[in-house]
């Protein structure tokens, strides 16, 4: 369970649920996808630590983990009946930007010039 997309889709989730006025259910789908941003957050970092994946993957999971604890807590104690602060909707999409920004770079390297090494010719 280190799934980034697990997260992405119940942030996705919540934000549908907002704007279709279900806040009681974007609020769930919001503590589940924390959890699953914990998830992918650990594995991340552990993978960064044994050497085995990038600085990238790891920075991106731990950033979406913060931005949607943010707006877990600002979601919690918002009043009964009024409307999903703003912050709470910013969060929401931030982490969903961070969760798709290394899709979005592995799609642009192909497109980056890559240098190619000088044979020597002279003895």
């Amino acid at each position: 369970m280190g799934s980034r997309l697990l997260p992405l889709s119940l942030a996705l989730g919540a934000f549908v649920a907002d704007a279709a006025g279900l806040h009681h259910l974007a609020y769930y789908l919001v503590l589940l996808a924390v959890v699953g941003a914990a998830a992918a957050a650990f594995v991340g970092v552990g993978e960064w630590l044994e050497g085995k994946g990038g600085l990238v993957r790891a920075g991106s999971t731990t950033l979406a983990l913060v931005l949607l604890l943010l707006g877990s807590a600002v979601r919690s104690v918002a009043p009964e009946g009024g409307g999903v602060p703003v912050f709470a909707v910013s969060t929401l999409v931030l982490a969903g930007l961070v969760y798709v920004l290394p899709l979005l770079a592995w799609l642009v390297e192909p497109l980056t010039p890559k240098t190619q090494p000088r044979l020597r010719t002279d003895p």
